[in-house]
């Protein structure tokens, strides 16, 4: 019998592994049912009133930059003592907005799915990360508590193979049931946006917005899977992973991060996996270091840096690989009784 189908038979016939798939039927049926509870098609005046606002809101924003050109100009003065006005007025030109405000914006109890799909995705992706760190845990971790990996060797020698495979078999299937999941979960809420809401703006911009966010999610649900596989390898229990992940949050997150802004450490998020999982899901992310501002100085931007996706990608893909190499490492030499 082939290697690879046995594992994917053993894989999927797991209970755990059933019921995690039936927890993300479930979740994916309230939040559908909730948003349909919640949603209705806006009537002619909704619209209408709703691009009222709009546009007042565009003209106040056009009004204000105006202004600004003016002040900047000495036709007016400023009207009140320590009123703000930026050193470029092109902060405040509407025309150079990644998004002036819409119709859409001004609706309520309507689903919009340009505004909603982003948040709905980080949800799916949050899910499938938990799914694939438990799953992979479990699917290895079982098997080396129970001793169903030694009787697995006795019928296919080769322990880097039938690591490799198990391994293989779970990206697999975790990869599989992501976008089978995902293509789903969207279109059933970009359906409840034709019938049941708005669409909204769905142009190129968007989708390739939305496609990038996917990516990246699902990439790191692929990691998150390897991860969990890697430590119950190490430990030899699915508890292990578990007990690793609780610890490192705990003892690191938490506890840690607090010694080193007692200590004013500077920049003390750089060593936080989770600013590298925000980074890399979001492409990127901004964080403040009051230690880079002298005291007394003032305004300062000297604080602020950003965390892009690339970086956080290597520390993602460094720490998977050293738990997954040190696992295959370990399975090689060890005693499996």
């Amino acid at each position: 019998m082939n290697l690879v189908r046995a594992e994917l038979e053993r894989l999927t016939a797991r209970r755990f592994v059933q019921l995690m798939v039936l927890l993300l039927a479930v979740a994916f049926a309230v939040t559908t049912a909730t948003t349909l509870l919640g949603s209705h098609r806006p009537t002619t005046s909704e619209m209408s009133a709703a691009q009222t606002q709009a546009a007042r809101a565009v003209a106040a924003m056009e009004a204000e930059h105006t202004r600004c050109l003016q002040i900047k100009a000495g036709e007016i003065p400023i009207i009140k003592d320590g009123e703000y006005v930026p050193a470029d007025c092109a902060e405040l030109d509407p025309a150079r907005m990644a998004q002036l405000p819409l119709a859409t914006d001004y609706l309520s109890s309507v689903f919009v799915f340009s505004h909603e799909a982003r948040g709905l995705l980080y949800f799916l992706i949050a899910f499938l990360v938990l799914f694939g760190f438990l799953v992979g845990a479990s699917y290895i971790g079982a098997d080396l508590n129970s001793g169903g990996v030694v009787n697995l060797l006795l019928w296919r020698p080769g322990r880097l193979t039938v690591l490799g495979t198990k391994l293989g078999t779970l990206v697999g299937v975790v990869a599989a049931l992501s976008v089978l999941a995902s293509a789903l979960y969207l279109g059933t809420f970009w359906t409840i946006g034709q019938t049941a809401g708005l669409p909204g703006p769905l142009d190129g911009e968007f989708w390739g917005q939305l496609g990038a966010i996917y990516g990246r999610g699902l990439v790191l649900v692929l990691l998150a899977a390897v991860l969990g596989f890697g430590i119950a390898t190490l430990g030899r229990h699915t508890s292990a992973a578990l007990g690793a992940v609780a610890a490192y949050a705990v003892v690191w997150e938490v506890g840690c991060r607090l010694v080193l802004q007692i200590i004013d450490v500077a920049r003390p998020d750089q060593l936080m996996l989770s600013t590298y999982l925000g980074a890399w899901l979001s492409g990127k992310v901004e964080l403040w270091d009051g230690n880079g501002c002298p005291p007394g100085g003032g305004v300062c931007d000297g604080g602020l840096y950003t965390i892009t996706w690339a970086p956080a990608l290597l520390v993602l893909l460094a720490l998977t690989g050293a738990v997954a190499g040190a696992a295959f490492a370990a399975f090689r030499r060890r005693d499996l009784l």
